[in-house]
Order: structure tokens, then sequence, then C-alpha cells
């Protein structure tokens, strides 16, 4: 399974109407749709589609028609992230009514290539990134081995999702593949 490094974009036209396709991260996905709305406040539709992770490692998957008739965009645009096997992350098509009605069959293959032409770009770009599934661990520190600590963490990528400072040391919620954990933990053994 892959998934975006970043957010890529990608336009696609036919009759007149004009489809702006935008493949992010999970965790922009949200915010993305949002920004969307007010930068092109004249797009008639915003389909969007994604897939992710829930807690217990199970796939989720959501997905908006936002007005189009139903099955017609958001379905197909999911199941272009299926085919892809791309996982956390997620597609928004902004639609410019182009004043051509495309009909049901016209509209699944417009936005089902806005998709497709989105993540060929991404491929293109080597934006797309092997999935690692990651764990969340929380670990002490004592303040004579911060600096060591904060060494491996910035080495191995690991993110940090909070901070408690305690009386001995920092009390750390880190975040990052099963495999770094483990060497992160070794290494502050050594």
């Amino acid at each position: 399974m892959l998934s975006p490094s970043g957010i890529i974009e990608e336009s696609y036209e036919i009759k007149n109407s004009k489809f702006l396709a935008f493949l992010t991260p999970k965790e922009v996905f949200i915010d993305f749709i949002a920004k969307m709305r007010v930068k092109h406040p004249k797009a008639a539709h915003f389909v969007n589609a994604s897939r992710g992770f829930n807690e217990q490692g199970q796939i989720v998957e959501s997905f908006s028609d936002d007005g189009e008739p139903k099955g017609t965009s958001g379905m197909p645009t999911l199941k272009v992230l299926r085919g892809y096997e791309l996982i956390e992350c997620g597609l928004v098509i902004v639609r410019y009514f182009g004043g051509v009605l495309l009909g049901s069959g016209g509209l699944v293959r417009a936005y089902t290539q806005s998709a497709k032409e989105v993540i060929l770009k991404a491929q293109n770009l080597d934006a797309l990134i092997p999935y690692t599934p990651k764990t969340k661990k929380e670990i002490f520190i004592p303040f004579s081995d911060l600096s060591q600590a904060e060494y491996w963490i910035k080495k191995m990528e690991i993110e940090i999702l909070k901070r408690n400072f305690q009386s001995e040391g920092v009390l750390l919620e880190i975040s990052a593949s099963l495999e770094s954990v483990r060497s992160f933990l070794e290494a502050l053994e050594h």
C-alpha cells in the first residue's frame, strides 16, 4: 500500500467542465476540503473520497458526491483509490461546470479519469511512498539522557506527540514505525 508524501494537484477538462484533483495525506484532508471551498467559491462541486486506518487497524473509507447524482462521483473516486492501493489519503475533486451536461456515465468517466490523472502525476513525481504502520509509545527520558534521546528522535524521524516535563525528566509520547521505536529504545539503553 502507498500513501502520498504531500499534496499533489492535477487538472482534467471535458466538454468545458474543469476538474481540479488534489491527492492529500489523510491528516490534512478535512481541512483541505474546507480550504478548497474558500479558494474556489464558484466551483459547482467538491467531490471527495478517503481511505485510512482506524485505531483497531481496520480500513475506514468515506466519500461524498457533494450534490452530483448519487453514485456518479464519490464512489468512482473511492474505487480509484482502492485500485491503486492507496491508504492514509484523501482525494478532492473540485468541479467547475462547463454548461454541458455529461450524463451519469459521463460523470463517472470524468471523475474516474480525474482521480487517475492526479495519481499518475503523483507516481511520476515519486510522491507515493510505501505505507508504514505507526505505533504510539510513552517513554520516560531522564534529563541526563535527554540530549542523546533528541539526537536519536531526529535521526530516526520519530514524531513527538506530547511532552510532559516532570521533576526527574520528560515523559514523551512518540509515534513511529514499530521498527523505529524498537531501535530508539535499544539506542537509549547503550
